[in-house]
């Protein structure tokens, strides 16, 4: 039977029920290997990587970590962070589950977002490998974790990351957060500023850098790590790279935004008030005077 055009068009699904379609399947795929799977989620060689979760979230944090685990390259060591002392006593049984194939669930004063790296550097003191912030609340692609250690081993003199902003220097300030354009440039540049819910690769002796700088960020940014991070980075010598020429944008699992701190980051002007307390001047003018040339490859070490 031949089938008039119209017809097909009104037959054909939208794009976005088929979207949703897949992403349904994929969430309930993770949610059965997180029920039978006896597969590692850790493997030696790779980066380690560092989350956390707090509330509601902690639910739903194993599918996240699942979609990790199903990558075409595996962490070394893989970290949940939790506050909660009475959910890191008694973690969910999903939880439970991840923690025999490899996941180490360990607790954490609360240092509010910064819980998702800085913990990490304060059990540690030397650091051989780097680290990769990841979070709770999306589902990460096989090619993930394989294509920020790629981007490390070709350019471990910058942090390399799959999504970013431009900072725009005004007088003798910054613009407002608002107006921090998202990257469309693969090139190095101190304007550049990692937002780390897509995945950001942080070298060895940034490391040794952050766990220089201490726990300062409690006084002038305890809701905003990607600034903390951003203003350590100037201050060691480190540039932000995209590694992709499009920031890359990732599912987000349902029931997770309830108590994002986007609300108040973003449109409560949070980042512009922490901003203001944590750029200083010399900062200021590294963005201004360097940002926009991309960066020669230095010698710097990155063990």
């Amino acid at each position: 039977m031949i089938i008039p055009q119209p017809l097909k068009r009104l037959l054909r699904p939208p794009v976005q029920f088929l979207r949703a379609l897949c992403f349904r399947i994929l969430v309930r795929r993770l949610m059965l290997a997180n029920q039978f799977s006896h597969s590692a989620v850790v493997r030696p060689g790779g980066p380690v990587i560092s989350l956390t979760s707090y509330g509601k979230r902690v639910d739903t944090v194993h599918i996240a970590i699942e979609s990790i685990a199903r990558g075409s390259l595996l962490p070394s060591r893989l970290i949940l962070w939790l506050d909660d002392e009475t959910l890191f006593l008694h973690p969910p049984v999903a939880l439970n589950h991840l923690k025999q194939r490899g996941l180490e669930v360990r607790l954490t004063k609360n240092y509010g977002p910064h819980k998702k790296y800085y913990p990490y550097l304060e059990t540690n003191e030397t650091f051989d490998r780097p680290l990769v912030t990841a979070d709770d609340d999306v589902l990460y692609p096989r090619y993930w974790l394989r294509r920020l250690e790629q981007a490390f081993q070709e350019r471990p003199d910058v942090i390399n990351c799959y999504r970013a902003r431009v900072v725009v220097p005004r007088g003798q300030g910054l613009a407002n957060y608002e107006d921090w354009q998202m990257c469309e440039s693969t090139d190095a540049s101190f304007r550049h500023f990692a937002t780390g819910v897509s995945g950001v690769i942080y070298p060895p002796q940034m490391l040794n850098a952050l766990k220089k700088a201490g726990s300062a960020f409690e006084r002038c940014c305890p809701k905003a790590d990607d600034i903390w991070l951003h203003v350590q980075a100037l201050r060691a010598g480190y540039k932000v790279r995209q590694i992709v020429p499009q920031p890359l944008y990732l599912p987000i699992l349902p029931g997770t935004q309830q108590t994002a701190l986007e609300s108040y980051n973003c449109f409560d002007s949070g980042n512009d008030h922490q901003a203001m307390q944590t750029y200083s001047l010399e900062d200021i003018q590294i963005i201004r005077s360097n940002g926009a040339q991309a960066e020669t490859p230095s010698v710097k070490s990155h063990v």
